[in-house]
């Protein structure tokens, strides 16, 4: 009478956005396009079936309240954890699905977990903020709230602060956790900092993510940092490609990154603020990485970007619903998950105890 709770449950387990958004004049270095005239932000994308705002309404209200007081004091000691805690979002989402799979920790069972892969070694930030939230939560309401809800609620708190609450949005939530977690998953799911412009979009599409969404979602990275190794590609400057980094810019990370510093700001100019800047420095050439000048080789998408810079408050709408559409990849249910109890480790598998009476009792 062997029990299905002896089988291990645990199989082997495996830069982005601040300030009050502000309109764009034609002072910002480009000659004032003729642009149609901006349509409503549109409303939150539907979230999966088993996705619902106030989904812990009954079972622990306190939920999200608990999440944000952990975020708020981690960012106003440290605001680039904001940034760091929308990029862990992101980065979950893409491999496997927001399930909290980049949480788990190295085991002998499995000794590359996801956050060991090449693009979230040393590179992922607020980990610690996750912790702190889940204990406090596991006091309040143990066993109730996921590790996947918890990085969902982060990552819009982190907006809404570093927006100084112009970026608010509800998020859904009755996510379940993964149980899987591979290193060897993050290279083909995430995009790389050297993508050009069609493999973003396949990338993308194959997540279910539109060509919007994308460009939308782009717009993180007017936050956040990028490491000299990610844009080194782009240095020393070739004037001959069209989409060069500006000769300024690029002469000044080559001094940079040859000073000892190993990390730089994606965006110079609000550097700790989610604004629309992002679109108007890939307009001037002023971004780091190729996957961001990328959006520059497509006349559509080049569209998109300069629509973006200048109407900022119609991004800042279609930010909230691709970050509601992100959060909705391949959700875990209750069929394929757990609740974990501590958000580094998967729960240990439940053992039935048999009794097996003799014969003659």
């Amino acid at each position: 009478m062997a029990s299905g709770g002896g089988k291990l449950a645990a199989l082997a387990l495996l830069g982005l956005l601040g300030c009050v958004v502000r309109t764009c004049e034609a002072s910002y270095g480009h000659h004032s396009p003729l642009l149609p005239s901006p349509s409503p932000p549109p409303g939150p994308t539907s979230p999966p079936a088993v996705l619902a705002v106030g989904h812990y309404n009954q079972t622990c209200y306190q939920a999200e309240r608990i999440v944000r007081a952990a975020v708020k004091k981690a960012v106003y000691a440290n605001r680039g954890i904001a940034a760091g805690l929308i990029r862990l979002f992101f980065h979950d989402c893409f491999v496997r699905g927001c399930d909290a799979s980049i949480l788990l920790d190295e085991t002998h069972a499995n000794p590359l977990p996801e956050k060991l892969g090449r693009p979230n070694y040393r590179s992922l930030r607020g980990f610690e903020v996750i912790d702190q939230a889940k204990m406090a939560l596991e006091r309040k309401c143990q066993g109730v709230v996921s590790c996947a809800d918890i990085i969902a609620f982060a990552a819009r708190d982190a907006t809404v602060l570093l927006s100084n609450g112009t970026v608010q949005f509800d998020m859904p939530s009755g996510r379940f956790d993964g149980r899987v977690s591979l290193a060897s998953e993050t290279l083909p799911n995430l995009p790389s900092p050297f993508a050009d412009l069609t493999t973003l979009r396949t990338l993308f599409e194959s997540k279910g993510l539109s060509l919007d969404d994308m460009v939308t979602l782009s717009g993180a990275h007017t936050v956040g940092i990028a490491h000299c190794s990610s844009f080194a590609d782009r240095l020393p400057r070739n004037a001959s490609d069209p989409l060069a980094m500006h000769s300024t810019l690029a002469g000044s990370l080559i001094k940079k990154c040859r000073s000892g510093s190993s990390t730089v700001d994606h965006d110079l100019k609000t550097p700790g603020d989610l604004d629309s800047q992002y679109y108007k420095n890939v307009l001037d050439g002023k971004v780091l990485l190729k996957s961001d000048a990328a959006l520059m080789s497509s006349s559509e998408t080049a569209a998109k970007v300069r629509f973006h810079a200048y109407y900022p408050w119609v991004w800042a709408g279609r930010f909230k619903a691709a970050m509601v559409k992100m959060g909705g990849i391949e959700v875990k249910t209750s069929a394929n998950g757990e609740i974990r109890k501590q958000c580094r480790f998967v729960n240990a598998p439940t053992i039935e105890r048999v009794y097996v009476l003799s014969a003659d009792t």
